[in-house]
């Protein structure tokens, strides 16, 4: 039994006036405010509404659908209300003797309207069980489902929907246990049905009740898991997704596309707050700027005066900011209040990610910064480690490929500059610049909307072409691209973006022909060298393997070196190869080429996008590559969509 604490001001969101009224007023059910609730909605205008004496109805369009949890009197129940607050329609409400007839007046108007719209219409109303079902103390607790339904024909492959997704969910490695009941009076324990079942049927809806075993509560306490929680309603809401797709697909007019786009469409303030807060932190950062080394080519005079015997002190640019206070901030983000599952997910991911760089950049220099690196990179697989090795055994050491010359920094960048005016002509919003930095003595960067090119950088003319849509094409497109959406974190990068967005930078030379052997060597030498730094081989020893063993020249294996010890173990490197590999595993299974370019993203999101796609939060992609308008390159990326060995991307 879980005791009796006053969870008003604790549990939910939404119950912080002081707060959320600034969002929603704050209403009692009068007759009158039901009739401006209904109209409302018959305008297929966004309701939001505050409820006294507790609670929130919150419904985004017209939809066939309604979410119901009623609060209960006689005990505490923290955590289940949130169960029910990701989908586009939903109400809670006290559960109250005295307001179950103004509340039953407005289920009734809601379901008359939308009845007469659709045809039909679905509540389901969601509690907790007293206690946990069958609850062993000696193994972690299982998600229970007790699903309650009408004896009606015409809404079973609702119920076997229902059945069906709640066998799926999982917790603490547990999963759920499902069981079905046939009854006439489907409500919560001492409450009343929402309707009478009779002007239920009258209507056209049909109710469903499902009862939880609340095994996000503790027992003896009654505190919160709260990551169980967060678990349980990501699951669950997917699970009354499709629960209300197969619905509406049977039972009325509605035909949605796919069940992900019956999820919200409307955002509220909290949600552009913590983006904007998360996006704030990420742009203070500026990861790989400060973790490039300001003396690279001092240090590698010095490397090579000491016969490459002595590993070099590589010195980094004052810190731009306290990642103590950056953290502060970055906490200060009120993710736990969102109500949208999907949201919120991606948001804490992000947090993670800028948590560990914030600590990064602390440890910058220190032993510390490796295993840090581990956690946001993740470990160099053998597999990774044996594609590489495949492509050092069978590329040559030595291209054979006769130059056409070599261009300056200066004339890279004009070259970079018309091909930016390409896109600007075509997307005003497209503000990109390309500079010669003094800060870098050689290589590409692109940093907030800028190409940055070092000032002894020399590009070879055979890979202009394709140093300009890895740079221009890929990293400047998905970063202006992510500025016409409503989401600043898709500039930053969503968690984990690294790997998709320098595989589809690195794809982009090969379709238009300028991917080589000896760019492909440089890739596997990465891999190589990030391995050799996880099992503790130093500077030297990596380097002479690159020259002894593998065949590079003594500046390109210094460079790529350089790159994988800089900040004291940095892993990113090994991602340009995982990543195109991760892509051409994508297109052969038919993945969408034209989503990836909407902003930096991670393979892992995208079903997310196409959620958010969907739900119409996210708009496509306004730009797309200059190199997809070539017949060659249509060419060449409509042979992808075949499995295809990365070896076999050479000579085509």
């Amino acid at each position: 039994m879980r005791t009796e604490v006053d969870d008003h001001k604790s549990e939910m969101p939404f119950v912080d006036r002081r707060r959320y009224d600034k969002q929603g007023r704050t209403e009692e059910l009068t007759d009158a405010r039901i009739a401006g609730i209904v109209k409302r909605l018959a305008a297929n205008k966004r309701i939001r509404r505050t409820l006294q004496p507790w609670g929130r109805v919150h419904i985004d369009r017209q939809v066939p659908f309604l979410s119901v949890y009623r609060r209960p009197t006689d005990q505490a129940d923290p955590g289940t209300p949130r169960l029910v607050v990701g989908g586009a329609a939903y109400l809670n409400a006290s559960g109250d003797k005295p307001f179950q007839r103004p509340l039953s007046r407005l289920v009734e108007g809601l379901v008359a309207l939308m009845t007469d719209r659709f045809g039909a219409h679905l509540l389901l109303e969601v509690w907790a069980a007293d206690a946990p079902h069958h609850r062993d103390p000696e193994a972690p607790p299982r998600p229970t489902f007790r699903i309650y339904h009408p004896l009606a024909p015409d809404i079973q492959s609702t119920v076997n929907t229902l059945r069906t997704e709640l066998a799926k969910v999982t917790a603490l490695k547990q999963r759920a246990e499902v069981d079905v009941q046939t009854t006439s009076r489907i409500a919560p324990p001492g409450m009343q049905p929402l309707l009478a079942p009779k002007r239920l049927r009258e209507l056209g809806g049909y109710l469903l009740g499902l009862e939880v075993s609340p095994i996000y509560i503790d027992p003896k306490t009654g505190d919160l898991y709260p990551l169980l929680l967060r678990h349980m309603r990501r699951q669950l809401g997917r699970v009354l997704h499709r629960t209300f797709y197969e619905f509406s697909h049977e039972r009325t007019t509605h035909q949605p596309p796919h069940y992900h786009a019956l999820g919200r469409r409307a955002t509220v303030k909290a949600v552009w707050e913590v983006d904007q807060q998360l996006a704030a932190v990420s742009d203070s950062l500026d990861f790989l700027y400060q973790i490039t080394p300001v003396n690279a080519e001092q240090a590698w005079r010095t490397f090579r005066r000491k016969r490459f015997e002595v590993q070099p002190a590589f010195l980094y640019r004052p810190r731009s900011l306290d990642p103590a206070l950056a953290k502060r901030q970055l906490y200060d983000a009120r993710i736990e209040q969102l109500e949208d599952p999907t949201l919120q997910h991606m948001f804490l991911e992000k947090q993670t990610e800028l948590d560990r760089q914030l600590t990064m950049l602390h440890d910058l220099g220190t032993k510390r910064f490796l295993y840090e690196s581990l956690q946001q990179h993740g470990n160099v697989e053998p597999a990774l480690v044996e594609a590489a090795k495949e492509i050092l055994d069978h590329t040559p050491a030595r291209s054979r490929a006769q130059s056409r010359g070599v261009l300056s920094p200066e004339e890279f960048a004009q070259r970079a500059h018309r091909e930016i005016q390409w896109y600007a002509d075509k997307s005003p919003e497209f503000k990109a610049v390309a500079l010669v930095s003094d800060d870098m003595y050689s290589g590409l960067l692109v940093s907030r909307g800028r190409l940055l090119i070092g000032r002894d950088t020399r590009i070879p003319e055979q890979r202009a072409e394709a140093l300009l849509q890895h740079e221009v094409g890929t990293h400047l497109l998905t970063y202006f691209n992510a500025r016409a959406q409503p989401f600043r974190m898709l500039q930053s990068g969503l968690p984990g973006y690294d790997a998709l967005q320098e595989g589809l930078a690195v794809l982009s030379e090969y379709l238009v022909g300028g991917l080589t052997a000896a760019r492909l060597r440089v890739l596997a030498a990465r891999v190589i060298a990030a391995r050799a730094l996880v099992d503790g081989v130093s500077f030297v020893e990596v380097f002479r393997e690159l020259t002894r063993t593998h065949g590079f020249d003594q500046r390109s294996a210094y460079t790529t070196t350089m790159r994988v010890f800089r900040g004291g173990g940095l892993l990113k490197d090994a991602v340009y190869l995982r990543g195109l590999l991760d892509i051409l595993k994508y297109l052969a299974k038919g993945g969408d080429f034209d989503i990836l370019f909407i902003g930096k993203i991670a393979a892992k999101h995208v079903g997310v996008i196409e959620e958010l796609m969907l739900r119409k939060i996210l708009k496509p992609p306004p730009l797309y590559p200059r190199y997809l308008e070539n017949e060659d390159a249509r060419k060449r990326l409509a042979g992808l969509r075949r499995e295809t060995p990365v070896l076999d991307l050479l000579g085509k």
